[in-house]
């Protein structure tokens, strides 16, 4: 199935790149958007435009804009090398389009309303792999969105095992 937006949560760990890396790998296809979504918990801004998206996020910001680093300033993200070069190859590999949108608030909350907002055909989560203890102190993004959202999720542990996956319906 051609033409799906897939999201991508991301906070630019080596988790969430672990992620990335198998959604470009495994589940992208010729025609796809992948569309990263960074939520932002915080509401301090670098630059002065940034106060326009707090409520709906930024519009899609397309991977050669992503690439510049005053554009990427003016959005609050810190893409390194790594993830762009992991994206260019998606791009040129799979026939996908890259595009990303920042999000300002709670991280889970606002990954489950990109489900609806983008709108998303699939998700992506990275996780840390917390013991429940954490889990219970810290609360869980992955386990919050796999319960919320209204999309299949696909939950990429930070050792990508194969046996590592987890995908919600």
């Amino acid at each position: 199935m051609a033409g799906r937006n897939v999201g991508l949560a991301v906070d630019f760990s080596p988790c969430s790149k672990n992620a990335l890396r198998w959604a470009a790998a495994n589940l992208a296809a010729p025609g796809d958007r992948l569309i990263l979504i960074h939520a932002k918990a915080s509401y301090q801004y670098e630059e002065g435009v940034a106060h326009l998206w707090e409520r709906d996020g930024s519009p899609l910001i397309p991977l050669l804009e992503l690439s510049d680093p005053r554009v990427s300033k003016i959005y609050g993200l810190a893409l390194d090398r790594e993830t762009l070069e992991i994206l260019a190859r998606a791009a040129a590999q799979r026939g996908v389009q890259v595009f990303a949108k920042v999000l300002w608030g709670d991280p889970a909350r606002k990954l489950t309303e990109a489900v609806h907002e983008v709108p998303l055909q699939w998700l992506v989560v990275g996780n840390r792999g917390l013991s429940a203890v954490k889990r219970v102190l810290m609360g869980s993004v992955s386990t919050y969105v796999v319960n919320h959202a209204a999309c299949p999720v696909t939950v990429v542990r930070e050792n990508m095992l194969p046996s590592a996956l987890t995908t919600s319906y």
